[in-house]
């Protein structure tokens, strides 16, 4: 490993001492702890140079410890490898060292060096470095553990479940817990997490629920799990929860995966009191806290919240000029997008793969074709940036929906990974949107044929063969769908009102005030037929007759969340809703109507891009 000088020029004059007066080891230790500058440790050091002290093996390793702690890890090293014949102590410090700074793989190459040098690890090290272990070494070191005979103790215990966590091997870490003859709660915290991470979201709550004592760290990593796996309602609903819980405060992480949460809902009441607990409780807005509440203005559809806490940040990394860029995309504002890149690459920010799928998506949203090429084609050429599958998507969704189906095919045939699902669901979108439906079958043919397809592969070639009125076809997919157990994603909106998100299905009866809502919805339909509004029933994808498709369309999810929304608040409120599912034509043209009739603005965010209705219009411009 090689060292680096630690002073550039001579060292620091120290403060004049003499032989009588010169200050014992202990006292210069003390010294060494009290330090709290880079300037002041250097004095220190520099009188242990001119009295021959900096091989003192006590003060040597304070020295060192000192300057990893003032962020001189260099320093450090240099010091360290300087070492004649370092013991355990000096390695597990400099191992510990590394891995507080996150340069795992460097700990992990001094922990082989200790062990070539026939230097035997004791508790604290094989504490330390299984922090920074992947599983594989990981594996290693747990069969050198029970070597040694450190396998009973409690900590090296906890360190291995982590490691097993981290690499998905539940079995392996429930092992090792169930073995423990007692659980502390941090190997109970390391339980909990290795089954939030793979998803086991009952198994972790479980152990969560049977703790004794929860303290910040625990409860965070139930609030992510929740957060990170589809169920932000429970994020929310753990996190009131733990506010009223006495002796914990929330902090940094606890916000970042509550306000992931509030985005994922589209709570935007939640998500402005979150950032308020923020500002009231000493919770710094750094890049991180700043880019998740961007995300989160951004998808609770308030591009105004999130642009004025982008502008106040003051310090911006990739992250948040990424944030606010993907926020433009998503609303269809693609020329703000586009301007804020421009921007960003000015003052020296390099773009990401990130950055590129939000600029892509901002062309796709707008019809950029040329435009968006140019982008995609750049990401290499001029910034070294490797297309991803993500990209590709991008691309495809831009070419199909401006009508260049062939050219997307073409793409996705000669691109250099290999697509997966989600672009071949793309594709075989652009081809509902265009008519293609020869190309479709070829699709989901070869889909099916290489084990590709998947529910929504059926769906949309069922959809195909709606359209185009070939219901012997909808029934082939749809026998095809039973017998592969492949079940329809049903539509589902919410919207919030008073801090409280409700949750709507198509033809949905279970909410509290039905009655009213479909009382609202007998006066919308009002609205329609008195401006000569026609339901367009081409979009209903059953072979039913026309009445029957007038009335599905009446109880779409979004149409009882905006009944909701009107029967629920102020007129002149502005109501917004998000959908799972990409809203249909009528009801676009339907909440078009309702904008102006109420003289509200509506927000949609659906599973594309977020439609803002205002006077009858819609900000995609009915390109969507």
């Amino acid at each position: 490993m090689s060292s680096t000088t630690i002073f550039p020029g001579p060292p620091p004059s120290p403060r004049a001492t003499t032989k009588h007066h010169f200050p014992s080891p202990d006292r210069l230790a003390f010294l060494i702890d009290q330090s709290r500058t880079i300037h002041r440790l250097r004095q220190i050091h520099a009188v242990l140079y001119r009295h021959n002290l900096h091989h003192h093996p006590i003060l040597n390793f304070k020295l060192q410890r000192s300057y990893s702690s003032l962020d001189r890890l260099d320093f450090s090293l240099t010091l360290f490898n300087l070492t004649p014949e370092p013991n355990v102590f000096f390695y597990t410090s400099m191992i510990h060292a590394h891995t507080l700074h996150n340069l795992h793989h460097q700990a992990l190459l001094l922990f082989i060096q200790m062990l070539n040098h026939d230097v035997d690890p004791n508790t604290f090290t094989f504490s330390s470095i299984l922090k920074s272990c992947p599983i594989e070494p990981g594996k290693v070191i747990h069969s050198l553990v029970i070597k040694l005979g450190f396998d009973s103790d409690l900590y090296i215990k906890t360190g291995l479940v982590d490691v097993y966590a981290r690499g998905g091997d539940v079995m392996s870490a429930r092992k090792l817990f169930d073995g423990m003859p007692e659980k502390s709660l941090v190997s109970l915290t390391a339980m909990i997490t290795c089954y939030a991470r793979c998803g086991k979201l009952e198994d972790a709550r479980l152990l969560f629920d049977g703790l004794e004592k929860r303290d910040v760290v625990c409860w965070n990593v139930m609030i992510d799990g929740y957060a990170q796996h589809g169920f932000p309602s429970k994020a929310l609903v753990l996190f009131r929860q733990m506010l009223a819980t006495e002796n914990v405060k929330p902090n940094e992480v606890t916000v970042l995966a509550v306000l992931s949460a509030c985005g994922q809902t589209g709570a935007l009441e939640s998500g402005r009191w979150v950032h308020s607990f923020i500002e009231n409780n000493g919770i710094q807005v750094n890049v991180h806290v700043g880019a998740a509440l961007v995300n989160m203005y951004s998808k609770c559809g308030s591009l105004e919240d999130a642009r004025s806490v982008f502008d106040r940040m003051k310090i911006k990394d990739v992250v948040a000029w990424n944030s606010m860029i993907v926020g433009y995309a998503m609303h269809g504002f693609s020329q703000d997008a586009l301007q804020l890149f421009g921007e960003m690459y000015r003052i020296g920010h390099q773009p990401t793969d990130i950055t590129f799928i939000g600029i892509l998506s901002a062309c796709a949203h707008a019809g950029l074709v040329k435009e968006g090429w140019k982008f995609f084609n750049s990401m290499k050429r001029k910034y070294g940036i490797e297309p991803k599958v993500e990209h590709y998507g991008c691309m495809v969704n831009l070419l199909g929906r401006a009508g260049h189906i062939k050219e997307a095919y073409e793409l996705v045939k000669h691109m250099n990974i290999v697509p997966d699902p989600v672009l071949w669901g793309t594709l075989l979108g652009a081809c509902r949107l265009n008519g293609c439906t020869a190309l479709a079958e070829e699709i989901a043919e070869l889909l099916v044929s290489q084990n590709l397809a998947n529910s929504g592969t059926y769906i949309l070639l069922s959809n195909i063969y709606a359209s185009v009125g070939n219901w012997d076809g909808v029934a082939r997919v749809r026998t095809l769908m039973k017998e592969s157990g492949v079940q329809k994603e049903p539509g589902c909106s919410s919207i919030e009102v008073n801090n409280r998100v409700h949750e709507f299905l198509a033809g949905d009866l279970r909410h509290w005030k039905s009655k009213e809502i479909y009382m609202m919805l007998e006066e919308i339909n009002g609205w329609l037929k008195a401006h000569d509004y026609a339901p367009l029933t081409d979009v209903v994808l059953h072979d039913l007759g026309e009445p029957e498709k007038q009335l599905s369309l009446e109880v779409h999810s979004e149409k009882l969340a905006i009944a909701f929304g009107l029967i629920s608040t102020q007129p002149g409120t502005t109501l917004k809703i998000v959908k799972n599912l990409r809203v249909c034509s009528d009801c676009h043209a339907v909440f078009k109507l309702i904008s102006k009739v109420t003289s509200r603005k509506i927000i949609m965010r659906d599973r594309n891009r977020f439609h803002h209705f205002e006077n009858g219009l819609c900000s995609c411009g009915d390109y969507w």
